[in-house]
């Protein structure tokens, strides 16, 4: 009989370097049509609601970079946020982002499931590593998001005990993102002609969190009704044989 040792997996060695200059950053195309129309719309109703700070970074594709036994590693989510980032120079644009050297560490990821594999769901611990194991591993980001728009499925992980834990949704079938402290769910609707299965934000009031271009039509619709009670009271005015424009 022969013992038989698994062999214990190695913890990674991970520090935090800033990016070489020189560094070529993956130019991967998105995956599908609706991956930068989603993050776009995620953005909008922070953005529209007051939500997001000079100080945070909200990004789309955008390089997330840490050095793993010496080899950088750069992973470009669907969207990310962070809470807090140092600022950078009116004539720097900043092309990646490295945790705990440029600010704070990442507290939310999310990856919008694509008809191929692509690795968001990966627990691949050597080079190229999954996306998942990249954000529990090694970044060890505090909510992990996953959505798929073709069942539509949404999925959300917390970060406990040094590992990922599925979460379940509420009655509305919406999960807390602690982080943002909003809810987070699906509402299928139209935007930018577009009628598909959106990520859409709610607040515990469960007030959904509009996007800029319903507040526009929500003002116009508000002045059309000012400008019909002002047209009313200005024609019962005249029945009366007073000129409203007299009054005013």
């Amino acid at each position: 009989m022969v013992l038989q040792i698994q062999p214990s997996q190695k913890k990674p060695n991970v520090s935090w370097e800033p990016l070489p200059a020189d560094f070529i950053l993956p130019d991967n195309p998105v995956e599908n049509i609706q991956q930068p129309t989603l993050a776009a719309a995620l953005t909008d109703a922070l953005g529209a609601n007051g939500h997001i700070q000079p100080q945070m970074l909200i990004g789309s594709n955008f390089g997330l970079v840490a050095t793993i036994n010496r080899k950088i590693v750069v992973k470009a989510p669907d969207w990310f946020y962070v809470p807090q980032v140092q600022p950078v120079a009116p004539d720097v644009i900043r092309r990646s982002y490295t945790p705990n050297l440029e600010g704070a560490a990442v507290a939310v990821v999310m990856e919008f499931l694509s008809e191929t594999e692509g690795g968001e769901l990966s627990i691949r611990s050597t080079p190229p590593y999954g996306k998942l194991y990249f954000y529990e591993k090694i970044l060890q980001v505090p909510t992990y998001v996953t959505y798929d728009p073709y069942v539509p499925s949404l999925e959300v992980r917390y970060w406990q005990n040094e590992q990922y834990t599925l979460q379940t949704a509420d009655a509305n079938g919406r999960y807390w993102i602690p982080e943002l402290e909003l809810f987070l769910g699906i509402w299928r609707g139209e935007r930018l002609c577009q009628t598909i299965n959106w990520l859409r934000w709610w607040d515990t009031e469960g007030n959904l969190l509009l996007w800029s271009s319903e507040q526009a039509q929500q003002e116009r619709q508000r002045a059309e009704q000012e400008r019909q009670r002002a047209d009313i009271l200005a024609a019962k005015l005249r029945e009366l044989g007073v000129d409203p424009d007299a009054i005013a």
